[in-house]
């Protein structure tokens, strides 16, 4: 029999092979569609600010500017995502995940400050009015609308905070353009003007309350928040159900990325068990954790009575 009272403090190095490449997959998705929206973001950005000029369009000129901005904020969510793939060494021991949290927090902090500059130069259009070229909106929307489009659909199956962030983007540009659309299709029959900046405050606050949205969501990770897809009464309830455990206590969970969940738990033991037992015991703990989607754990055994050293358990 083993002596239970020594502790064994055990890393979850026995992760699956399929869930390892999930990961790896996932990673590399996340990679390729951020330099997707990118290189398509950036080239439109051309085009519209030709096209705002040639239509003389505030909301397709702050929209120009807007993505040139957007432009740069991808290309280093691009770079801090190829980052997070490095797995763990002696410096960051848990790998470099959070790298592209950095890269949503970057875009999120972009969009909230162009956002903010729209509002700005729309607000002056309001005071003085100016006629655009219906015609060329609504070309230049066909277009947006199409390429856009095009890489909100890439994006819109992405997992991770920084995905969702290029996707809140790419989802922004595609609703612009349909609202530049309609209102080029309108002041082709109506001389209404004003549409065209008021358009512009309508997308920007729409981009305001998701950005808001991504940055809590963000900052909830930074914070390291419990996952709110892990229910851990249930959880606690779930492995005090396993034969052989009297007690779970002294349970951290928290996410590194939005995605890879992490947990360190106190088991208490019913009575002692072998090396053997024990280990096995733990094998069954993490199969149950692996599908409540926590990838890595740490745990304590314990026995009835053991004293544990940490203030707070």
């Amino acid at each position: 029999m083993a002596d239970t009272h020594s502790r064994s403090h055990t890393h979850s190095n026995s992760t699956s092979h399929h869930t390892h490449s999930h990961h790896s997959h996932t990673h590399r998705s996340a990679s390729e569609n951020i330099s997707l929206a990118f290189f398509l973001n950036l080239i439109f950005a051309v085009i519209e600010l030709v096209g705002g000029v040639f239509t003389n369009s505030v909301a397709i000129l702050s929209d120009a500017l807007h993505d040139f901005g957007d432009s740069l904020s991808l290309g280093v969510a691009w770079y801090l995502q190829k980052i997070s793939k490095k797995g763990r060494d002696k410096e960051y021991t848990y790998g470099y995940k959070r790298f592209s949290l950095l890269g949503a927090l970057f875009i999120s902090t972009v969009l909230l400050v162009g956002s903010f500059f729209v509002i700005k130069e729309c607000a002056e259009r309001l005071m003085n009015p100016q006629v655009p070229n219906a015609q060329g909106m609504f070309i230049l929307a066909i277009f947006g609308v199409l390429i856009n489009g095009f890489a909100a659909l890439r994006l819109a199956r992405g997992g991770s905070i920084s995905e969702r962030a290029v996707s809140l983007h790419m989802l922004e540009d595609v609703f612009g353009w349909v609202a530049v659309l309609v209102v080029s299709i309108v002041m082709m029959f109506v001389d209404l003007p004003i549409l065209d900046p008021l358009l512009s405050i309508g997308i920007s606050i729409w981009v305001l309350y998701n950005v808001y949205k991504n940055l809590r969501e963000t900052f909830r990770v930074f914070l390291q928040q419990a996952p709110q897809d892990v229910n851990i009464e249930r959880l606690q309830q779930s492995l005090q159900a396993i034969e052989g455990i009297s007690s779970i206590h002294d349970i951290h969970l928290w996410s590194l990325d939005g995605e890879s969940n992490v947990m360190t738990l106190h088991v208490v033991l019913k009575e002692d068990l072998s090396v053997a037992q024990s280990h096995a015991l733990k094998s069954r703990i993490r199969a149950l954790l692996n599908e409540k989607k926590i990838d890595h754990a740490t745990i304590e055994i314990e026995s009835i009575g053991e004293e544990c050293e940490l203030l707070h358990c």
